[in-house]
Parts: structure tokens; C-alpha cells; sequence
């Protein structure tokens, strides 16, 4: 059986460049996108999508081979690359591959260093390892980031890669302890006031789908931790939930809320799942894809218009737990990070604290107002 081709294309999006996947309808090829990891479904581009970026094309080739026709054509022909590795070179690569592997990395940051450290030496092949300087860690940065309009966050992943090769392969130039990461981007989370969150509950008519979004919110969840959530996970006597190899291989327990308990007993009995808490096909993992669409139209069905993502309601439940008064150091506890840093963010979109810092313009206002008290009230629109 022949598939339809698949067309990518570059375009903008937000103000980001993303990688377009163009082709007729086909529902093989729609589950094969959807396991794509961050690959989403654009009604404005009609199109599936992804971040620009070179590994990004690689993976998509790696998907769809031998299975249907990619054609590249219109995208930039700088961002076209093919890699010329010698058999020497390969050996290199895989054995860095099970380094890696031995420090029991997770399967993504396995994959991710390898294929960065795979493009560095593929871009100085005809240069010998023990040659290499921090200089030509420099050049192919300058010459092969920027050009595939890579991320600050892919670069500091280069970095660090490339700091374990070393390790890994001593006898380079490259002095580790002199390269240096990018300053991460640090943008304020989107988050939701609590009425906002109930909104897109209630007018969520799935059962499944408000179990999954009333779980996120309540509980603090990744989205890849409810994808890999498992019945035995939960310990309902306790009213707790034990979330398992999160990011950094870190186990936690998180609470349940009373309210959910009622939805999850109704939703257990209701889909029957037989190991996951939410299940796909054949009792298989769900699709993370499918909670960012069933959320879209749940925020559409609330008339809410902001971008709202799973991450969104993990947002959400660290600021409203820091506005009801708990302690920093219990939320980094209950959202999982290895650093107090990751949690301090929330401190600066605490809506309780900013309602309570008074405007200067307000404050002026009423000075003014207050040493006229014969004259009639000014207003800055006048008057109504």
C-alpha cells in the first residue's frame, strides 16, 4: 500500500520558525505524527508542526522511512544536511552512545547528545580529535547553530554533551571547563486564575478528558508523568499518588484532592482501565498529543483565549498553591525540581502579592483628589 507524501516546508509561527508537515489525509500517517515527540496540529497553518530545527527533520526522515516520500524541496537548501561519518568515526559515536547509556541517561538525552555530538564531528571530519580546540567548538556553533536557527536550549544541551565527550574521549583539546552555556531564557510561566481552571473542567463533557485535566491541575503533572501514570501508583487510602521516574529519575508523592476522588471512581468504573491510569489502544500508553487537542477545545468550550497547554495547569497549581500560603520549599518538593531556582519563578507571577502593591498612578490620583476635596473628583476618563 502507497501513502500519501509528506511535504515539509519552514514557516513562520508566533514569531518562531517551525517545520510544517503537508500531506492529504491518511490515518497511518496521523498516528505516526502524533508519536512524534512536541509534533502538533496547527487549524491556522492546516498543517502538523514542529520547532525548525535540524534534528527535527532527521527525526521526521527517521519516522516516515521506508514507509513514504519525503520531499524536502522547499525547504532553505542551507538547512539540508547529510553527515559523511567514516566507519572509524561511527565505532567513535556508538561507543559514546553506551558511555552515555552506562550513566543511565533517559532514552531522549541519549539520543539528543549523540546526534549533536555526531554533527560537531562530522563538521571537523578531516580534522583529528586530538586537535581539537574550544576554538572549533566556537566555529561549529557560529557556523552550524546559527544557521539552523537552533535554541538557546539546544545549544546549552550541545554544551553539555560535548562536556561528556571529553570526558569520554580525553584526549582532545577541548577544555571543558572553559565552555560555557548560553544563559537560559527565563520567560515568566503562562498561568490561570483558579475560576479559570474550574471553567475548563466543567465544560470538559468527556469524562476521560475531565479526569485527565482535573488530575494535571490537582496534582502538579508533567504530561509525560500522567502518560506513564499507573493504576498501582495510586495509594487511595492515603490520598496520595506516587509519581515515579519523573525528570531526573526522581520519585514524589503528591496528594489527592477530595474533590477529584468522587470524578476518578466514576472514571475508573466507567473506562475500566487495566494499567495506566489513562489508556490507548490495546491498553497501551495514551498519546500526549491527544490531551493538548482535547484541552484546546475544552479552553475553546470555556471561552478562554490564551494558549493554555497540560504545562499550563502545572503553572497554574504551583502559583495558586504559593498565593494559599504554602512554604517554597514544600512546592519545589511537590513539583519535583532538583533546584529551589525552578520554583522561585512562580514567586515573581504570584497574583495575591501584585494585588496587593498599590499602582503610583492610583496613589497620585488620589493625592490629588484628596488635597481638592472642594473641587469635583478627576478622572482619567473624564467624565461618563
Amino acid at each position: 500500500m502507497s501513502y500519501p507524501t509528506i511535504y515539509l516546508e519552514q514557516q513562520s509561527h508566533k514569531k518562531e520558525l517551525k517545520l510544517l508537515l503537508k500531506f492529504t489525509y491518511n490515518d497511518t500517517l496521523i498516528n505516526l505524527t502524533r508519536k512524534i515527540k512536541d509534533a502538533r496540529w496547527s487549524r491556522s497553518m492546516k498543517s502538523w508542526y514542529l520547532d525548525f530545527s535540524e534534528e527535527n527533520i532527521q527525526l521526521v526522515a527517521k519516522t516516515f522511512k521506508d514507509i513514504t516520500t519525503i520531499n524536502s524541496t522547499k525547504l532553505p537548501k542551507k538547512t539540508l544536511f547529510k553527515r559523511n561519518l567514516t566507519a572509524e568515526e561511527k565505532t567513535l559515536l556508538n561507543n559514546f552512545y553506551s558511555y552515555l547509556k552506562g550513566k543511565r541517561y533517559s532514552e531522549s538525552t541519549l539520543q539528543t547528545y549523540t546526534f549533536f555530538v555526531a554533527d560537531f564531528i562530522n563538521f571537523h571530519t578531516k580534522k583529528a580529535l586530538d586537535e581539537l580546540t574550544n576554538r572549533d567548538v566556537e566555529l561549529f556553533i557560529e557556523s552550524v547553530f546559527i544557521e539552523r536557527n537552533y535554541s538557546v536550549s539546544s545549544q546549552r544541551q550541545f554544551v553539555s554533551a560535548l562536556k561528556l565527550f571529553t570526558q569520554f574521549c580525553p584526549q582532545t583539546k577541548i577544555n571543558d571547563l572553559v565552555l560555557e552555556r548560553p544563559k537560559r531564557s527565563r520567560k515568566l510561566p503562562s498561568v490561570l486564575s483558579q475560576e479559570e481552571v474550574l471553567s475548563i473542567i466543567q465544560s470538559t463533557q468527556n469524562l476521560k478528558h475531565k479526569a485527565i485535566i482535573a488530575l494535571i491541575y490537582s496534582c502538579g503533572l508533567r504530561i509525560s508523568e500522567l502518560i506513564n501514570l499507573k493504576l498501582a501508583d495510586f495509594h487511595i487510602e492515603r490520598k496520595q499518588l506516587i509519581v515515579k521516574n519523573g525528570k531526573g529519575r526522581k520519585d514524589r508523592y503528591v496528594s489527592l484532592a477530595d474533590s477529584f476522588l468522587p470524578l476518578l471512581t466514576n472514571y475508573y468504573h466507567s473506562y475500566k482501565p487495566k494499567i495506566y491510569f489513562v489508556e490507548g489502544q490495546n491498553e497501551g500508553k495514551y498519546s500526549a498529543e491527544s490531551v493538548r487537542q482535547f484541552l484546546r477545545k475544552s479552553c475553546l468550550n470555556a471561552n478562554i483565549k490564551k494558549n493554555v497547554t497540560p504545562h499550563t495547569l502545572r503553572h497554574s497549581y504551583a502559583t495558586h498553591l504559593l498565593e494559599n500560603g504554602v512554604d517554597i520549599r514544600y512546592i519545589q518538593s511537590l513539583l519535583g525540581h532538583a533546584k529551589p531556582e525552578t520554583t522561585m519563578i512562580y514567586t515573581h507571577v504570584k497574583r495575591k502579592d501584585l494585588m496587593d502593591i498599590q499602582n503610583p498612578l492610583d496613589i497620585a490620583l488620589q493625592k490629588l483628589n484628596n488635597r481638592d476635596n472642594d473641587n469635583e473628583k478627576l478622572l482619567l476618563s473624564g467624565k461618563i
